[in-house]
């Protein structure tokens, strides 16, 4: 099932971000600060954003709810790890993206809550 495999890939990174459920660590600071330094989004700002995507789209995905706007999410944050933190490791990011695009595009499927609430949109 793609929408778990992917989101495991994701909330695994948003746990080595936390303590106890979402307490967001010194060190991660530490990292947006300096490794994952991105242009125009202060540190602390950015922390806090990748940190609760990481949690909250994974969730979302393996739900099957807003399953295209979750995909969307991380496949906005895969690009601009691969442009602006990681760009080497454009293999991974590509597998990433290929196991977004799909779920971006068709949507969670007949197993999922978008289909049971009836939002083929979503």
């Amino acid at each position: 099932m793609q929408r778990c495999g992917i989101a495991a890939v994701f909330f695994e990174s948003g746990r080595t971000k936390v303590d106890g459920v979402l307490t967001i660590t010194d060190s991660t600071y530490e990292l947006f600060r300096t490794d994952y330094a991105l242009p125009f989004i202060d540190p602390e700002i950015a922390a806090h954003a990748a940190t609760y995507s990481e949690h909250l789209f994974p969730i979302m995905l393996v739900l099957g709810l807003g399953t295209r706007f979750a995909a969307l999410g991380l496949l906005g944050m895969t690009t601009v790890i691969e442009v602006f933190v990681y760009p080497d490791a454009w293999p991974t990011h590509l597998s990433w993206a290929g196991l977004l695009l799909p779920l971006i595009a068709w949507g969670g499927g007949k197993i999922s809550l978008d289909t049971l609430l009836g939002r083929k949109g979503a």
